[in-house]
């Protein structure tokens, strides 16, 4: 089987995160500089097969879009333009870097570690994918 992919699109960097082949664990991948996206991407996908590319759909509140929308939206078109064999879909990614947070002080991660830059941004990827997988097995 092939891998899913998540993003957690930002103006300044990127989280993602991937399955394992069989799509049964979300792991954190890395975090990048959000202008270096789609040559990572290009690079991953020629080592790695992917099945599905999940990103972060930004909403505020009262379902309205946010100020960063925009950018996702030209980030999924040009997703679908270079990768056209594999299917992009969105998620919903209210709250996702203050859960990002809570976890990682929940898991005791040092506050050093929960300063890197990206950090949040990695475990945000890996918690919109977790909560995919488990919508989906459901």
């Amino acid at each position: 089987m092939a891998r899913i992919l998540a993003i957690d699109y930002g103006l300044k960097r990127t989280g993602i995160a991937v399955t394992d082949p069989l799509q049964i664990i979300a792991s954190a991948l890395t975090t990048i500089e959000s202008a270096k996206i789609f040559t990572f991407l290009g690079e991953y996908i020629k080592k790695e097969s992917v099945a599905l590319i999940l990103i972060g759909d930004p909403r505020n509140l009262d379902d309205t879009p946010t100020d960063i929308s925009n950018d996702v939206h030209r980030v999924i078109k040009i997703l679908q333009k270079r990768f056209p064999e594999i299917p992009v879909k969105t998620v919903d990614e209210r709250y996702s870097s203050l859960l990002a947070y809570r976890a990682m002080l929940d898991m005791n991660m040092k506050k050093s570690r929960r300063r890197e830059k990206g950090m949040v941004d990695q475990v945000a990827a890996t918690m919109m994918l977790q909560e995919y997988l488990l919508k989906a097995k459901a």
